[in-house]
């Protein structure tokens, strides 16, 4: 073995001096060959190639020995147990350290990146804080910008669901298509071809036959012929309505000549008669599925008709030049845009805002508005308690609507204060709708009812759904987390955080986050059904609805959930995305959170960006406007509220009874006429009554026509 190995090495070094030759040869081969250049040149490129492959030949065996010694590479060219160990170390060190490299590269959980890191910190603190007892204070604001910026490539020009919607429905004056010749030509040979039936049944003297003319004729409606044949030509072409004029002509003798005038009533004859009867054998089915094919355009795909790519180009090519001389001739540009958008583009204009209305929201509405809220969350208890305000306030109005509104899991029961509802309540039900003063307290509780509850407990849900959330943004791809530079962030020094994680969830994140919230929310039940047999025996509600549940999410991936919010916002006249931004301490402690949610379109003209702050901190809460009344509503000195469901309860009582009542007068009544008149008395004047009563009845009908 040891022999070939040296061959091989004395071939690669006759390799060497060779290639070191061949420039030589090639020069002496092509000396007085300007015009070769090109290919020396390339075989100079070959050979420098060539020489560095080779440059570890080397003709010294001392100096070769040496190499293969410090290589990592197995010499067995020499027996030397000392030398062969040393090899074998240094092989192993190699194999290890790229499996090092290996494993730094694809194993995140052992070498997380930046990402991972960022990741693993938020997921951390969102565990801590959602198991823990804590505050929070929330304010939103909201500002609306152009949907396109004025400085965009983009600018003036309109997406592509709007542009489809407009050239469907733009209708050009005078706009000629030599297609409609075609269909014009068959209607008249259709035309024609009927008429000639039609003839021919009139000549045939036979009753039979001419029953079957009537049945096989096809009662063609001449006239809406004659105005579909007149409606297809352009009027700003003068020979085409003297074509319609002789075909009017031609359509007038056809109709005398076949005898289909409408006969009088002194002109009808026996065999007209049997004619008719013959026709009345049709069903109505049969009538009405004929109507369907013999008014061609109005059948259930007469607009598919529009969407023919030819005809679809042209027209977009009309409307965008009368667009263009709508701009040009100011005076005209309200006349062509209804001419070149209808009526679908009117709407759209009229939903779609300008850069002024924009400013003029911004400046008068978003700018003044601000959605405040405190909430006090307890895990432990399953109990969030909220306060939310709707504030509004400028130099000369304000105005604020608050909502209390607390969610206890374990009762099954909402509490609210119904106050900024109890308007509405008034005008469905004024009657049963009390004044703020006969409130014996401001707040009302509503329960679930046992059947729901037996079936589901809320407590369950709810561990369910928090669970959820949470393994479903573990499972969220690490590119979606990003650690972010905080050092100018005010925000963050406002709330003391030393790292800030940014996780974007755009339509394809929020749908592979609901899909997997639906699946993990499902399985936890699933688990819980599981775990109680006696609870959920075979054929149960919630265990049939979960079995079907986990059936269909066999069906589909969390992602494809993303795909589909993606295709609809592709479609749709609106688009979505949401940023988020936590921050954190060194501890890995909640302490704010900073969201931003822009929704819009190009059909609504603009963006509304809702920017969302969420302070953690006890002082913040302390000190709010809208802490007192959070205790107020649901404090421990708190007034108790008010049991809705026996509010609602008592309603439908009175409800009943007073229905029992109508029906119990009724039957009073009933009895009286029974005991003042006897039986003979009692139905003749019951007769005369109805009689009286389909007079009237017919009276009314009379004055109707």
């Amino acid at each position: 073995m040891s022999s070939n190995h040296v061959n091989n090495r004395n071939r690669q070094c006759h390799s060497e001096m060779a290639s070191n030759y061949l420039p030589i040869i090639n020069n002496k081969n092509n000396n007085g060959h300007v015009s070769q250049t090109s290919k020396l040149t390339s075989i100079a490129l070959l050979v420098g190639s060539a020489s560095l492959v080779l440059t570890g030949c080397q003709s010294n065996p001392t100096a070769s020995a040496d190499v293969a010694a410090s290589s990592t590479l197995m010499d067995f060219s020499t027996a030397n147990p000392a030398q062969s160990q040393r090899q074998g170390r240094a092989f192993t060190a190699s194999q290890e350290a790229q499996a090092e490299r290996y494993a730094q590269l694809f194993n995140q959980e052992k070498y997380p990146n930046t990402e991972h890191q960022a990741k693993a910190h938020l997921l951390a603190a969102i565990r801590q804080h959602l198991a823990t007892e804590h505050v929070a204070v929330a304010q939103a604001n909201y500002q609306a910008v152009p949907f396109i910026d004025a400085d965009s490539i983009d600018a003036g020009s309109s997406s592509l669901l709007r542009t489809i919607i407009e050239t469907y429905a733009y209708q050009p004056e005078g706009m000629y298509d030599s297609s409609d010749d075609e269909a014009q030509a068959e209607a008249r040979a259709e035309l024609a071809a009927v008429g000639v039936e039609s003839n021919k049944c009139n000549e045939n003297e036979d009753d039979d036959a001419y029953e079957v003319c009537v049945v096989e004729g096809i009662n063609y409606d001449y006239d809406d012929a004659k105005d579909s044949i007149e409606s297809d030509y352009p009027s700003d072409y003068a020979d085409e309505e003297q074509k319609a004029e002789q075909e009017k002509k031609a359509i007038a003798a056809i109709l005398a000549e076949a005898g289909e005038n409408e006969p009088t009533s002194s002109d009808a004859s026996s065999d007209n008669e049997y004619a008719y009867d013959g026709a009345d054998d049709y069903s109505s089915d049969d009538y009405n599925n004929y109507d369907e094919y013999s008014s061609g355009g109005e059948g259930m795909l007469s607009g598919m008709s529009g969407l023919n790519p030819k005809k679809m180009a042209a027209k977009y090519e009309a409307m965008q030049m009368a667009k263009q001389q709508a701009k040009t001739e100011p005076t005209n540009s309200e006349e062509l845009s209804m001419s070149s958008t209808g009526l679908i583009g009117n709407i759209l204009t009229m939903f779609s805002r300008t850069p002024e209305q924009i400013a003029a929201s911004n400046a008068y509405q978003y700018q003044h508005l601000t959605f405040n809220s405190v909430s006090q969350h307890n895990p432990k208890q399953r109990q969030l308690q909220s306060v939310y305000s709707y504030d509004y306030a400028t130099p000369t109005i304000s105005s604020s609507i608050q909502i209390p509104v607390a969610f206890d899991f374990n009762n099954s029961s909402v509490t609210l204060d119904p106050s900024a509802i109890m308007p509405i309540v008034a005008l469905v039900n004024p009657e049963n709708t009390p004044l703020p003063s006969q409130l014996a307290s401001h707040t009302v509780s509503f329960g679930l009812p046992d059947s729901i509850t037996a079936q589901l407990p809320p407590a369950v849900l709810y561990d369910a759904v928090l669970n959820a959330i949470q393994s479903s943004m573990a499972e969220l791809a690490p590119e979606h987390f990003s650690a972010v530079d905080i050092s100018g962030d005010a925000f963050a020094k406002e709330v003391g955080a030393t790292r800030a994680v940014k996780v974007y969830f755009g339509s394809q994140q929020s749908g592979e986050m609901i899909g997997k919230t639906l699946k993990y929310v499902t399985k936890s039940l699933q688990e819980y059904v599981d775990a109680n047999p006696e609870k959920y025996p075979d054929g149960a509600m919630l265990k049939a609805a979960l079995a079907k549940a986990q059936l269909y999410n066999k069906g589909y991936q969390s992602a494809d959930v993303g795909s589909l919010l993606q295709l609809i916002e592709a479609i749709g006249p609106i688009s979505f995305n949401q940023i988020n931004y936590y921050y954190l301490d060194n501890s890995d402690r909640l302490l704010a959170k900073q969201q931003r949610v822009n929704i819009g379109g190009d059909l609504l003209g603009s963006t509304t960006t809702m920017l969302n702050q969420v302070r953690y901190d006890k002082a913040s809460f302390d000190h709010h406007a809208l802490t007192p009344l959070l205790a107020e509503s649901f404090g421990s000195n708190a007034v108790a509220p008010i049991d809705g469901n026996a509010w609602i309860a008592a309603q439908r009582q009175k409800k009943d009874r007073l229905q029992t009542a109508r029906y119990a007068r009724y039957a009073y009544e009933d009895g009286r006429l029974e005991t003042d008149y006897s039986s003979d008395e009692y139905d003749d004047r019951y007769d005369a009554e109805s009689i009286d009563e389909s007079r009237i009845g017919d009276a009314k009908d009379d004055n109707e026509k």
